[in-house]
């Protein structure tokens, strides 16, 4: 699914409602004082890593300290979501998790298998901690596409995930939602 500008929520509207409720909440991405966990795929590193520098060049900006980024790395992206939860559970426990890969389809059913299993232990370990685990993690059905969505600009989803971690964390720390 794709964003257009037809479908995307204008800002100002979104604000309109902000009257006509009790509690409004919106997210910001100051990234200061927060610990943040990326767990990385090795397979398709290629692509990874293109995804790893957008991301970290986001939380560097939104004042994340780097002693406070934990990054690792696993074999592919099935292995991700066990990451995941050792970094959002651990004695280290971080506000909020990465997840970063490629998954590309090919000529067998393996494509399906991993991508689908990956999606669904990343939204379970985020159900599970109540902690947010981002799904960066590229399914495309080319190597075409993911370079595409790779790209050192601002369409990088590996940039597009730090954004949504920052965004999750603070929502969860405001109003009645605050811990």
């Amino acid at each position: 699914m794709t964003s257009t500008n037809e479908t995307e929520l204008d800002p100002d509207l979104a604000e309109s409602f902000r009257a006509r409720v009790g509690e409004f909440l919106e997210g910001t991405h100051d990234g200061r004082g927060l610990r943040i966990g990326i767990a990385c795929g090795r397979f398709n590193g290629g692509i990874t890593t293109r995804l790893l520098d957008g991301a970290l060049a986001v939380l560097h900006d939104a004042g994340v300290d780097r002693s406070d980024i934990t990054l690792g790395w696993v074999p592919g992206a099935f292995e991700i979501p066990l990451l995941a939860r050792a970094m959002a559970t651990g004695p280290r426990a971080v506000d909020a998790v990465i997840t970063l890969g490629a998954v590309i389809r090919g000529d067998t059913g393996h494509y399906e298998v991993v991508a689908g299993e990956c999606a669904r232990g990343v939204q379970a370990v985020q159900l599970r901690t109540g902690v947010p685990i981002v799904f960066g993690v590229l399914t495309t059905n080319t190597v075409d596409q993911a370079l595409e969505r790779s790209l050192a600009d601002e369409t990088n989803k590996g940039r597009e995930s730090a954004f949504t971690a920052l965004e999750m964390v603070s929502i969860l720390h405001q109003g009645s939602l605050a811990r």
